[in-house]
């Protein structure tokens, strides 16, 4: 099916893109990116995925929006207090663009309901706050061979990857599982932070949906905004690896 004129106009700039064009467009709208925290990440992920008419958003979250959260957190404003963060999300993205669907899930990803809530998407974007989350999402995406970009922030440092099962690297290749942090009190973040690399995740879901550019995969990207220093570090897959070996 063709754009109609106002899709036309709302993704003009993406349509002059030659990468892109009204094919890659029509692409978008067809595809399906589940967001997993809709927090400091998940945020500005969410909110460019949408921008960039993304068809289907999932956002997955149990919490609710606390006064805290807003110092990074975009997809909130002070009138969401005390809302579900799914709740709050939703009204804003489809402020945004009452086109796309948002699909909300008001609950935390757990290894009961993964595989049946994964089955749905074609990206995966990990945007949680905590190692134990991030090591769920690695084994579940694995486990049902979805793409996804995992990304993790403290202080004023950053870093993200893209991780394509059975052919790039993994979350369990670079970072053990045994003995990681448990809690503690939060270090930061600057809030300018998750802004820069939850986006780089929303770049990633996008090039991977279209079949376009270089793929973050095999290699880790971190950057430091107290000194405003980018590394892409070369990574390998583990043939040790627990998860993918």
């Amino acid at each position: 099916m063709p754009l109609n004129e106002l899709q036309r106009q709302r993704y003009a700039r993406h349509i002059n893109l030659a990468e892109i064009g009204e094919t890659g467009q029509k692409k978008l709208l067809l595809s399906k990116v589940l967001v997993v925290g809709a927090g400091g990440l998940g945020s500005p992920a969410a909110f460019y995925l949408a921008a960039a008419g993304l068809g289907t958003i999932g956002l997955m979250d149990g919490d609710r929006v606390e006064l805290s959260n807003l110092q990074r957190q975009l997809l909130h404003t002070t009138a969401s207090l005390g809302m579900k963060k799914t709740d709050s999300a939703l009204e804003r993205l489809e402020a945004l663009d009452p086109g796309i669907c948002v699909e909300p899930y008001p609950f935390r990803l757990t290894k009961e309901n993964a595989e049946e809530i994964l089955e749905k998407y074609d990206f995966i974007i990990d945007a949680t706050d905590n190692f134990e989350s991030k090591f769920l999402v690695a084994r579940a995406c694995h486990e049902a061979k979805k793409p996804y970009s995992h990304a993790g922030i403290r202080q004023f440092i950053g870093q993200t990857m893209t991780v394509v099962p059975g052919r790039s690297a993994c979350y369990r290749c670079l970072f053990d599982e045994e003995g990681a942090p448990v809690g503690g009190v939060p270090q930061g973040p600057l809030g300018a932070l998750p802004g820069v690399i939850g986006s780089i995740q929303a770049a990633e879901a996008i090039k991977y949906l279209l079949g376009i550019g270089t793929p973050l995969t095999d290699a880790i990207l971190t950057c430091d905004l107290l000194t405003m220093t980018f590394r892409r570090i070369p990574v390998r897959r583990t043939p040790s690896c627990p998860l993918c070996s």
